[in-house]
């Protein structure tokens, strides 16, 4: 190995190494509360060490955000790459996604970080667009099974695939992010466990796009 090849390894590693102290930072005390002193204090680096690799707290807090995002995605490609039918990989789909919110509730919370506008001005753009290349992955390989979901007549074909993924992630979303800060006041109150809500909802939404063909077939393979 020559020495500019030597230089980068050791780049990455020490880039890995930040991510690392900032990920225990982050998933302690947030975005808002944690300080890139703290980050450098963990990984026994000068915060000026830090500002060489990444431009800001709200860049490096993306940078650990993002390994949540390419675990989501490993979970959602090993259902499309799954066997089985395009409608058992749909219903595959939900449950994973419910099953990456279980495993890893703090890059689900890190997620949140989209729905807080100010906090975009101090991304810097090559982080943005790096985070678009990542979340593209997810999009992508969801619409993709809805598209073909539709071609294959299993899906309405008045319905959008995207309008399909946006309408399922947003409901989704709403009901874990209340499960995550709500679940035993819903319980002690209503008797309701959010964790069935959102399976509920999930079974609602997917009847309510499925042609009557596929509705039978679903419902054939359930009996099974």
């Amino acid at each position: 190995m020559g020495i500019p090849e030597r230089k980068e390894r050791e780049k990455e590693q020490r880039k890995e190494e930040i991510i690392d102290a900032a990920q225990k930072i982050f998933f302690e005390k947030g975005l808002l509360t944690a300080t890139m002193d703290e980050i450098a204090e963990k990984a026994e680096l000068s915060k000026g060490t830090l500002y060489l690799y990444y431009k800001s707290k709200e860049d490096l807090y993306l940078a650990v955000m993002m390994r949540g995002t390419q675990k989501l995605t490993a979970m959602f490609q090993d259902v499309v790459d799954s066997p089985g039918t395009t409608l058992t990989k749909i219903r595959r789909i939900g449950d994973a996604y419910a099953e990456f919110f279980r495993r890893y509730p703090n890059y689900f919370r890190m997620f949140q970080f989209f729905q807080i506008p100010q906090f975009h001005k101090q991304v810097s753009e090559e982080m943005h667009e790096h985070c678009s290349v990542e979340n593209r992955k997810i999009w992508d390989l969801v619409i993709g099974l809805f598209q073909r979901a539709i071609d294959e007549k299993l899906i309405r074909d008045d319905l959008n695939p995207i309008e399909i993924a946006i309408i399922l992630w947003s409901s989704a979303t709403s009901l874990m992010l209340r499960s995550d800060t709500e679940r035993e006041m819903w319980k002690e109150r209503m008797n309701i466990d959010l964790a069935h809500t959102l399976e509920v909802s999930n079974n609602l939404y997917f009847d309510s796009i499925l042609t009557e063909r596929a509705r039978a077939e679903y419902s054939a393979l359930e009996r099974v």
